[in-house]
């Protein structure tokens, strides 16, 4: 049987390589993968800290996934025979003054009710666990359960494991999925033959909504800007652990990275939605050294190394779109917005399951694309 993937970031490739080690004959169409929202991720495994009243299913969903990170990291490691990016140290969340503080108690005590406890620390305790937090930094909370990505280390070894599971690299630009009413047939490509198939599964991110008339209206763009810093002689080292920060109301985080090349420090992310504009803004820039530096004073001695920006597809509930769709065969990945990293296991794992008929676990089933069947594109 021969599965289509259309697209190539971290979800289409972790859904390939998943099926292509499940036994299926897999080709991946994506004319440039491991591009995209994918490559400019922070890579924050985070549903505790990135939790907000009112979206109980995507956090359970999220502590689903962060759980199924370590054996996923463990196998994808094992199939590519490299290091998959995988961070351990936690991650800590701090406030400057009363306002940020109230909203991180807040936070808190709905995680609490939730029965997921974080610990909350005042300023001291925060600079004793992380010494690179600057004084600004008035109290937080300490969640080692969420954990952190090298999004490019995984992204190569996605890259190896896909290979050497036989999957199928198409660098061409998909445009439709093709189907006979009934079925799937296959994917349309900008030029050259069809690639035919039994089943097609579309991860094409903010892209997604083109490929077929049952995604119109699902997925929209949502553009995130990034930093990379780079530590130069002299400077201070970089925080161990995740660092989530709310300076005046504005959510911005840092992300260390280990990696040669890949910067010492991610610092992200803006949110805005204009489109599939790409730019990096002199704004975006701005608002993120300032409200970084508020909280690691140290980076003001590190190199600017490089800026970026991504599109995040978004969805109209913040789920993700999990399940099938449309004709027989169609499978849909995509709508993860900022948390496609974070994800990517369970997603994977319920693809495999699609497209193989069997039912997907609970935690998977409110991410159906079925809950807005009947609900008008602008709508909800």
């Amino acid at each position: 049987m021969h599965l289509a993937v259309v697209g190539g970031g971290v979800i289409g490739l972790s859904a390939a390589f998943s099926c292509a080690s499940a036994g299926w004959r897999v080709t991946l169409v994506d004319p440039s993968p491991c591009s995209g929202a994918s490559w400019v991720a922070g890579g924050m495994l985070a549903p505790v800290t990135e939790s907000w009243p009112g979206e109980e299913d995507l956090l359970e969903l999220g502590v689903a996934s962060v759980r199924a990170w370590a054996s996923f990291a463990a196998d994808l490691e094992a199939a590519a025979g490299r290091p998959a990016g995988l961070r351990t140290e936690g991650t800590v969340v701090a406030a400057t003054g009363s306002g940020d503080r109230a909203e991180l108690d807040a936070l808190a005590g709905y995680l609490g009710r939730l029965g997921r406890p974080v610990q909350r620390l005042n300023g001291r305790e925060l600079r004793r666990l992380e010494p690179a937090i600057g004084p600004d930094v008035r109290g937080g909370l300490s969640v080692p359960d969420d954990l952190a990505v090298d999004n490019r280390v995984l992204l190569d070894a996605l890259l190896a494991a896909c290979a050497r599971a036989g999957v199928v690299m198409d660098a061409r630009a998909a445009t439709a999925v093709l189907d006979d009413g009934e079925r799937v047939l296959g994917v349309r490509c900008a030029e050259g033959p069809d690639v035919d198939a039994d089943a097609v599964v579309v991860a094409a991110g903010a892209h997604s909504s083109s490929l077929h008339p049952s995604l119109r209206g699902l997925v929209r763009p949502v553009k995130g800007e990034i930093l990379r810093l780079t530590r130069r002689a002299g400077a201070l080292p970089p925080p161990a652990r995740t660092v989530r920060a709310l300076v005046d109301g504005r959510p911005v985080y840092a992300v260390p990275r280990d990696a040669p090349g890949h910067g010492d420090l991610v610092v992200g992310a803006t949110t805005s939605e204009n489109g599939f504009d790409t730019d990096v803004t002199v704004g975006g820039v701005r608002d993120l050294l300032r409200d970084a530096e508020r909280i690691l004073p140290g980076i003001a001695e590190y190199a600017l190394t490089e800026s970026a920006a991504g599109l995040r597809p978004g969805s109209r509930d913040n789920l993700p779109l999990i399940g099938t769709t449309g004709p027989q065969g169609l499978v849909v990945a995509t709508g993860h917005g900022r948390n496609g990293m974070l994800l990517a296991p369970v997603t994977a794992a319920a693809v495999v399951d699609l497209v193989n008929g069997e039912p997907v676990p609970d935690h998977v089933r409110p991410a159906d694309p079925a809950r807005f069947a009947s609900v008008p594109a602008g709508k909800g």
